[in-house]
């Protein structure tokens, strides 16, 4: 996949900008760039020296295109490790387009997906691990999401994967070698030792594999689902936690006919809040499959809240039985999935109104409880607390090493599996031949996080999913 072409293209988003940066990279990136390129002091770029910018102009033929500053970077000490040239221009979508068809003419080829970062894997720039931790970096729209990618690549998770794998490859060695002293009879490896290590890789894979289950959370959002009957107030609630008129709010039963989806930050944790339609009994055909893809949003959610009418429930004892059954079926379900039940119009109750209904839904057990007002946003902030309270941030507090890339946490799984086949062999004194075979697959499966083992298809899969000039 090592290619010699010179690349290019517009670092920056697309569109019209103050300045845009247009990224030149390869052998021939300098003295391509060079002869298009008029200093404002008669400098010729050839001689300048690395980290280093440049005030002029971008030359076609007679014909300035733009008022630039070329910043050079030249290689090894680059992002790609090659040469690189960085053409800031300003922000016409015209003048970008001139610029990058100038250069296309004059011998670049434009860079595919993810074509820079991939040259930076290759030259050893980076690890594989580090590389995705690139575009997990670009993609973070949260605190959290933002501060395990950056971790991840500066290389803090890389440098736990490539300590355990190099434990593990020394002891391998050694088992190597009493192959080919299998006639003497001969140990070169120290089983009381190698006992220990296995013991230790497995706690770490663990430990790693465990984090998987916060680390996919924060990187994709926790789903919240917001259920009740309809006109209880949950899109004036989803309005309220976004603080926006998201959802259409209407006193006629029954409006929202569909989910409604959007996220925001808690604590620097990404929530996806669902707004589904009410559940009820109706003969209409479309609120009928609203209702059908709330059951369905409740199945696929992390946190449920389910919302209610105070005032009617206690008003009614056919809608507080009807509550607590509702409530007792979704909790044995989902014994396990967070339920916050949510006293909506708070407003409208007296203190002794609230205690009572706070002893009726205490009858249900495994429920959170808490009184809001979705209209007056009363008790808003207190339920972010609540919602943040489910999100286990211990880890993430501590600077631990968080998985969030399911390709790691299969490749994590898979060495496991290998750590305990080799565990169960040592067990039962297999000899050196057959633990060697377990001990190569699992060395395999960890380098296949970092890029010690890898081949052109997984590259080509993972560096698709790049924006074109990173």
């Amino acid at each position: 996949m090592i290619s010699n072409d010179t690349i290019i293209a517009l670092a920056t988003p697309s569109g019209a900008g103050a300045i845009a940066v247009i990224r030149v990279s390869g052998l021939d990136a300098i003295p391509l760039v060079a002869p298009l390129f008029k200093s404002a002091f008669g400098k010729n770029l050839n001689d300048q020296p690395t980290h280093s910018i440049r005030l002029g102009h971008i030359i076609d033929g007679g014909k300035i295109l733009d008022e630039v500053l070329v910043s050079l970077f030249k290689g090894p000490n680059s992002y790609t490790g090659e040469d690189v040239v960085e053409i800031s221009c300003h922000g016409s979508p015209y003048i970008q387009q001139q610029i990058i068809q100038l250069f296309l003419r004059n011998g670049c080829r434009t860079a595919e997906p993810g074509e820079f970062t991939l040259r930076a894997f290759l030259n050893g720039k980076m690890d594989l691990s580090q590389a995705e931790a690139v575009a997990d970096l670009i993609s973070s729209d949260n605190a959290a999401s933002h501060e395990i990618a950056i971790q991840q690549m500066r290389g803090g998770f890389s440098h736990e994967i490539k300590e355990l794998r190099t434990e593990l490859l020394n002891f391998a060695s050694l088992i190597e070698l009493e192959l080919d002293f299998s006639e003497e009879d001969v140990e070169f490896a120290d089983r009381t030792q190698f006992k220990e290590l296995l013991v230790r890789i497995r706690e770490v894979l663990r430990r790693l594999i465990d984090s998987f289950a916060v680390g996919n959370v924060i990187k994709n959002g926790i789903p919240v689902a917001i259920v009740g009957e309809p006109n209880v107030g949950k899109s004036t609630l989803l309005n309220a936690l976004l603080n926006e008129e998201r959802a259409l709010v209407s006193d006629i039963a029954g409006t929202t006919r569909d989910t409604i989806e959007d996220e925001i930050a808690i604590g620097g944790i990404g929530f996806r809040f669902i707004d589904t339609a009410g559940i009820r009994e109706t003969k209409d055909v479309v609120e009928g499959m609203g209702i059908q893809r709330t059951y369905e949003k409740i199945e696929k959610s992390q946190v449920t809240l389910y919302l209610i009418d105070s005032l009617a429930v206690l008003q009614s004892q056919e809608r507080s039985e009807a509550l607590l059954q509702s409530l007792k079926k979704i909790k044995n379900t989902h014994p396990h999935k967070p339920v916050v039940v949510i006293a909506n119009k708070i407003d409208c109750l007296e203190v002794d109104q609230q205690l009572t209904l706070t002893n009726l839904l205490e009858e249900i057990e495994g429920i959170t409880i808490q009184m809001l007002s979705a209209k007056t946003k009363e008790g808003v902030e207190e339920l972010k607390k609540v919602l943040l309270s489910f999100m286990n941030t211990g880890a993430l507090r501590n600077n631990e090493t968080i998985v969030t890339n399911t390709r790691h946490y299969s490749s994590l799984v898979r060495a496991l599996e290998e750590i305990e086949k080799i565990q169960l062999g040592m067990d039962e004194n297999l000899s050196s031949d057959l633990l060697s075979i377990d001990v190569r697959e699992a060395l395999y499966h960890l380098g296949e996080i970092t890029g010690q083992v890898t081949n052109d298809e997984l590259l080509g899969n993972i560096f698709a999913n790049f924006c074109i000039g990173k």
